[in-house]
């Protein structure tokens, strides 16, 4: 029986479990044996055996965050010896195909594997929707709504003392989450790292709001776009007013995954293992509109994904 395996690498998003059992399950109706690799690569790296997987195995996993198999970072992914010790180690085991879920340094570690003899396909699961080549990555819509969710508790407080209140959220190199969180929210402004911001122009945005009797504000900064402590001090001496930060951290990367993010990382799942039947190796899975197309990996690191301006725009007229 050919055999194939399943890794979640890099930072846990919720819908990873949806694609794994999604996985497992289509590749035993194809009848391959399929197995899962714990702790990404670097337990591919490491001495642990792999763990046989049935139906039964990714049972009652759709709903739940994070990765049952576990993830982990490993860097030692990028230095060759270890690229050819995981590639023996996978012949060894007699598999012939892997499918690795995670962000784009995953899928520098899955190219590594496939240019050594390894059939490989990957899906993108990464809260930070950053992949080139797919209109959404898996557990992106979770962690919106996770933002939304803490946005709209801040609001209660931010309203009953009159105040304004700076959000932080992830999105060291990229404004993706910050944006699409902040223009659901109805953010006052939002801070990305693309785009430069002006204080003057923050500022003028939070009068014009308390000229009309607003009450609170809310201002949502990605984490990358710059020390949002500075920023709240800067905004409390120009405005002497009172204002507080509230940094989300990791909360955004738990929590049952939504329906869209079970969806697609079910049907990606599914298709990434159909990839590997059909031969198609080097590809990862990608949402193009609503339906899911098959793009080299090397597109998905090759050039970073454009960032929304236009969308940028729109919420910045919508929070005037």
């Amino acid at each position: 029986m050919p055999k194939i395996a399943v890794l979640t690498s890099g930072g846990d998003a919720p819908g990873m479990n949806a694609a794994v059992r999604a996985v497992v399950r289509r590749a035993i109706s194809l009848g391959y044996g399929i197995c899962g690799i714990r702790r990404g690569f670097s337990g591919l790296l490491g001495d642990q055996p792999f763990v046989e997987m049935e139906m039964g195995s990714v049972a009652d996993i759709i709903h739940r965050g994070g990765t049952f198999l576990l993830t982990a970072r490993a860097p030692d992914m990028f230095e060759q010896g270890c690229q050819d010790q995981a590639a023996a180690r996978l012949k060894d085991e007699g598999i012939e195909g892997l499918v690795v879920i995670g962000g784009d340094g995953s899928f520098k570690g899955a190219m590594t594997l496939e240019q050594r003899g390894i059939k490989t396909a990957c899906v993108p699961g990464t809260i930070d929707n950053d992949i080139n080549g797919t209109d959404q990555t898996i557990g992106f819509d979770t962690a919106v709504n996770t933002i939304l969710s803490a946005v709209n508790n801040l609001r209660d407080t931010a309203t009953s003392h009159e105040r304004i209140f700076l959000l932080e959220v992830m999105g060291r190199n990229n404004g993706f989450l910050a944006l699409a969180a902040g223009l659901a929210a109805g953010a006052e402004s939002i801070l990305v790292p693309e785009i430069d911001y002006d204080i003057e122009d923050i500022c003028a945005r939070l009068l014009r709001g308390i000229e009309r009797q607003k009450t609170h504000s809310i201002i949502v900064v990605a984490e990358g776009a710059g020390d949002i402590y500075d920023l709240n001090r800067e905004i409390c001496a120009r405005l002497d007013t009172d204002s507080r930060v509230t940094v989300l951290g990791h909360i955004q990367r738990g929590g049952s995954p939504s329906a869209v993010d079970r969806l697609l990382g079910s049907r990606m799942g599914a298709m990434a293992v159909d990839l590997i039947n059909e031969g198609k190796s080097g590809h990862f899975t990608a949402l193009r509109g609503k339906d899911l197309e098959a793009v080299p990996l090397t597109a998905s690191f090759t050039d970073p994904r454009p960032f929304p301006e236009d969308l940028y725009r729109l919420a910045m007229v919508l929070a005037r």
